[in-house]
């Protein structure tokens, strides 16, 4: 039986959480979950459809550890332990919305590295390490509308998702220039019920201007819950087409 290898950031809890016990429900599935908790729904997920799950706990606001471990791990396993791998960098971090100098110095470092740093160092020690499956790698990268158009009192996380879309575009150039490379998508999900919707809707209001529309989101019922993000996200994940568009949005025409 041919086994598939899935690493998530950010999988103890929200979208990440959703993803994995989607994933988990096939026992020819491996997950790799790494997230600064554990989550007692992914072991029994695992326990009962009998599919693999090891769950690490690194804090990845201090990713270097958590790279150098993943490297490590997929650099010792047997040939063929794998037949395909996907490395879906979830993890991201809201401050408080503020303006900048509102906000903590350690508030503002732990989000460009849980949602940028993080993502770059796990997905140079993932492509380095996974060579030897050539183009049956996938990265996916969980972006936000956010990269892509800016918003107040929000700078510290629009930064972290617009690098990440650009280092998704420069990655995946790298990769087509390879003769089996890995494909790499930068995904906007749309908006989730999810703890960020929560501290968004905290915001003061004279700090962050658009409080009220994220209040509204919730109001409204225009906030999709985390399993159903997650399935339409890993229906992506499986497009024969997955790639052709190296910046994609859910909300998007098909």
């Amino acid at each position: 039986m041919s086994t598939t290898l899935y690493i998530i950031t950010g999988a103890s809890r929200g979208m990440g959480e959703a993803i994995a016990t989607q994933l988990l429900s096939s026992p020819e599935h491996c997950v790799i979950g790494i997230s600064r908790g554990q989550s007692a729904a992914l072991t029994e997920a695992a326990r009962i459809s009998g599919a693999e799950l090891e769950q690490w706990p690194h804090d990845l606001a201090e990713p270097l550890s958590a790279a150098k471990a993943l490297q490590a791990w997929l650099e010792a396993l047997p040939p063929g332990r794998f037949s395909s791998a996907t490395l879906i960098n979830n993890a991201g971090v809201v401050p408080m919305p503020g303006p900048v100098d509102d906000t903590s110095l350690e508030e503002l470092s732990a989000a460009l590295r849980v949602g940028l740093e993080a993502t770059l160092l796990l997905s140079s020690a993932f492509l380095r390490a996974t060579a030897q499956l050539g183009n049956q790698r996938r990265i996916l990268n969980i972006s936000s509308g956010l990269g892509r158009r800016a918003m107040a009192g929000s700078a510290a996380y629009c930064a972290a998702k617009a690098g990440m879309d650009n280092l998704s575009r420069a990655m995946a150039l790298d990769e087509a220039a390879k003769p089996a490379g890995a494909t790499v998508v930068s995904l906007a999900p749309g908006v989730i019920d999810t703890d960020m919707q929560t501290q968004l809707r905290a915001g003061d209001p004279a700090k962050f201007p658009d409080q009220a529309q994220f209040v509204n989101f919730k109001t409204s019922g225009q906030l999709q819950s985390p399993p159903d993000a997650a399935r339409k996200v890993l229906a992506y994940l499986a497009r024969a087409d997955f790639g052709r568009i190296t910046l994609a949005d859910l909300r998007d025409p098909v």
